[in-house]
């Protein structure tokens, strides 16, 4: 009877034990986050948008209790890697580092999109805004918008702006710009920002609506003239750059804005999570340090509501630009 006690004991230690070690797991899946959460940047490596999402992920490491890891999924003005972040599951896991194309402007520009930002995601924290600037070759004689604006009226069809593609918002803010002000600049799209750049500072185009971060090293070199922020408040990188609503466009604002968004779906508590860890992230002296000297205006105290009411606003924005540009790609 003994040595059947001594057996039955030991028999139920090892269940136990057993029990013990498929527990731990078990609990691990109920848990939030259960494994490393992926951030998609629906963009190639090495861009400012793709720099931005891994200073976020570096700085989330210690905030939850699984680490984030950045992907790239390019293509298609962004689409291509915000299709794969609606299709995947609800869980949190997956979120996309949107921007104002895939967030706000694609579904009014391609022809054929199948991912609508209003009802595939679940807005989580608004990152923060990057003003587009409105710079011009030295060889331009204006000094500030009323000059431009004059000098083009008196020469018509002789300005023309560089952009980094159609639709992208170096193009259809001076689509919006054309509107407000009754000027006829010449649209030139370039296939990306690099290119734009080059072809601007040789004076083959005569000015780009560009974004503060890629225009700022060469306002202060001299190379390009500032005229004009196209936001609705002064960039704090250029305090001394009045705003083009300043110089008589009341309303005119436009600004690249990133966000991050989950699956549509997702449960209001890791939601919730999400947007309280990447709030602290946000708020860090290192990241907010970073992100001023890049001329970024970051909103690290968004709530996902104010996000989503945000992206309605921009789409409903950028919908009239588009369609008043003509511009639809597939």
């Amino acid at each position: 009877m003994r040595y059947l006690s001594t057996a039955l004991a030991t028999a139920f230690a090892a269940t136990l034990s057993a029990a013990t070690l498929f527990a731990a797991p078990l609990a691990k899946a109920d848990s939030f986050p259960s494994r490393p959460i992926t951030l998609v940047v629906p963009f190639p490596p090495g861009g400012p948008t793709d720099a931005m999402a891994r200073t976020i992920a570096a700085g989330m490491q210690d905030k939850l209790a699984e680490p984030m890891i950045v992907e790239n999924r390019a293509g298609a003005g962004g689409n291509i890697g915000a299709e794969y972040v609606a299709r995947a599951s609800a869980d949190g896991q997956t979120l996309l580092f949107g921007t104002s194309g895939p967030l706000a402007i694609n579904s009014s520009l391609y022809r054929k999109i199948k991912c609508d930002q209003s009802t595939r995601f679940a807005p989580v924290i608004e990152v923060g805004q990057l003003p587009n600037i409105l710079v011009v070759n030295p060889s331009v004689p204006a000094h500030n918008v009323k000059e431009l604006v004059a000098y083009a009226k008196e020469n018509p069809g002789k300005l023309s702006y560089a952009s980094s593609g159609n639709g992208a918002s170096s193009h259809l803010a001076g689509v919006l710009f054309n509107q407000m002000a009754g000027t006829q600049f010449l649209h030139v799209p370039y296939k990306g920002t690099g290119p734009a750049l080059n072809d601007l500072l040789g004076g083959q185009v005569s000015m780009s609506f560009t974004d503060v971060l890629t225009a700022m090293p060469y306002i202060k070199a001299g190379k390009l003239r500032a005229l004009g922020v196209a936001s609705a408040n002064r960039s704090k990188a250029l305090p001394d750059v009045p705003t083009i609503a300043e110089q008589g466009y009341k309303g005119y604002d436009v600004s690249v804005f990133f966000g991050i968004v989950a699956p549509a779906g997702t449960p209001a508590d890791r939601i919730a999570t999400l947007n309280k860890a990447l709030a602290e992230v946000l708020h860090s002296p290192k990241v907010t340090q970073l992100f001023a000297a890049q001329g970024l205006e970051s909103a690290p105290d968004s709530s996902p509501q104010e996000l989503a009411s945000f992206i309605a606003s921009e789409t409903r924005k950028w919908k009239v630009v588009v369609d008043a540009s003509g511009a639809r790609l597939d």
